[in-house]
């Protein structure tokens, strides 16, 4: 199995070449405005690890599954993951200045093309889920339940879903774990177990898969989510690549503000365990997916 770096230089390389994200006309009908590509290109490929495209890709090969042909669907995800974090960067969100170690997009194209920029990634993923489904119809049952995934992940239940009620809770003050529990299962989890399940629709696998990598999925998310909340206190803005301390400045829910930090260490390590027993069944086929949990909780230490 290849390493998150290689199954990230896939994806890098497919994102320069997809269709849907470039733009060069100014006034010409049919085609997309120069303007609203770069911007949507600026966020796009202004790196990051990759990770939910490639652990997409890497479940897709551990299950037995064609990487190269669930490559676009992989792309989709790092669209729909970038639109998410254009909007939330917005004034109206969280007002952050700094993404991925420069100016976040509406401080550099202004508040109302960062909107349609996120909009615009959006719609290219889905343009691009579909447009490689047509090439396959030979594969279009398993193209359609993999793009259900991904909307689902994406949708009114899944991360706009843990965006709302976390939007909600910080003007509320509500300190209920419960709250905090949907809220990172939304905003955060989502966008990991659905990709995986997609993955394993993509490969034409079946309900142990489905669930097994749910699980993962979910511990995964939340084990993410955790980390960052952690490093949000102790980390530093030069290894994180994002203002740090706007989670207690705007009284956000948060693992540290529910848990403090030892409680929430604690729940690292218990995420860390039901992460790595999710996917005991695959053996040695599993080990990206084991580094990936160890090299999480790595970054708290």
């Amino acid at each position: 199995m290849r390493t998150l770096a290689e199954y990230a230089a896939l994806v890098n390389a497919r994102l320069e070449a997809i269709p849907a994200v470039i733009g060069k006309g100014r006034y010409a009908i049919g085609e997309m405005p120069w303007l609203l590509s770069e911007s949507m290109r600026y966020s796009l490929c202004a790196g990051g690890k990759r990770l939910r495209p490639s652990m997409l890709l890497a479940a897709v090969e551990m299950l037995g599954g064609d990487v190269q042909s669930a490559l676009d669907f992989a792309c989709a995800v790092e669209m729909i993951h970038t639109y998410s974090l254009i909007h939330d960067d917005l004034p109206g969100m969280d007002n952050d200045t700094l993404r991925r170690g420069r100016p976040t997009n509406h401080v550099v194209f202004g508040e109302g093309q960062a909107i349609l920029a996120g909009d615009g990634l959006l719609n290219c993923a889905f343009e691009t889920m579909l447009a490689a489904a047509c090439q396959r119809p030979d594969r279009a049952a398993q193209s359609l339940l993999a793009i259900r995934e991904i909307a689902t992940g994406a949708g009114v239940t899944g991360m706009i879903a843990g965006q709302v009620m976390d939007l909600y809770c910080e003007k509320e003050n509500a300190d209920d774990e419960t709250a905090l529990r949907y809220i990172q299962h939304g905003k955060t989890a989502c966008m990991f177990i659905y990709p995986l399940r997609a993955a394993v629709r993509l490969s034409g696998a079946g309900e142990a898969d489905l669930k097994a990598l749910t699980d993962y999925g979910e511990a995964f998310g939340l084990l993410f989510q955790a980390t960052d909340d952690l490093l949000d206190v102790v980390g530093t803005a030069e290894n994180m690549g994002k203002t740090l301390g706007k989670d207690a400045e705007s009284g956000k829910l948060t693992c540290v503000s529910a848990y403090g930090v030892e409680g929430t260490r604690a729940l690292v390590d218990r995420l860390h365990g039901e992460a790595t027993q999710a996917i005991e069944r695959y053996g040695e086929k599993a080990a990206f997916f084991r580094d990936l949990v160890d090299a999480m909780v790595n970054r708290t230490k």
